[in-house]
């Protein structure tokens, strides 16, 4: 399976910061707008940043046609497009992509055949705005440096 187009969205230097502050998060859509795809199978995805209160596009990524075949070799680069995102959103998801997905630190959420995206990025911003659930507490905690991590570095 080879990634066929990888599309990102340049800003500008203002956004710096907000690119700083932003979690991202990963669709599995073929029309950019609903999550319509099986995350083994998919296509293609798109990728947001989001903050409380802004959202923005980064990456639309585009995969060959695949088989839900059990090749598990086709797990290992849409998990490498996924670096740097906290949760990838699909229809659904085999139990070795759970892994390999826990194991980079994405969680994958299952929603319903046909979701807007638009409203999945909506709840999930009220719900940074409101307080996050455990697993995106966890998420944000991992992406904030920490200065043993820094340590850790000097050693």
């Amino acid at each position: 399976m080879a990634l066929t187009r990888r599309l990102m969205v340049l800003g500008h230097d203002t956004e710096e910061h907000f690119m700083e502050t932003a979690i991202k998060v990963a669709f599995a859509s073929t029309d950019m707008k609903h999550v319509d795809q099986h995350f083994g199978a998919a296509e293609s995805f798109a990728i947001y940043a989001l903050t409380p209160d802004n959202v923005q596009l980064v990456e639309a990524t585009q995969f060959g046609k695949l088989a839900m075949d059990g090749n598990e070799d086709k797990l290992d680069a849409k998990i490498k497009v996924l670096e740097g995102c906290v949760a990838i959103y699909s229809q659904a998801v085999g139990a070795s992509a759970v892994a390999k997905l826990k194991t980079a630190n994405i969680q994958p959420v299952k929603v319903s055949a046909g979701a807007e995206i638009s409203e999945l990025l909506e709840a999930l911003q009220a719900e940074l705005r409101s307080g996050p659930s455990a697993w995106l507490a966890l998420a944000i905690k991992r992406l904030q440096p920490t200065a043993q991590r820094f340590d850790s570095m000097e050693a």
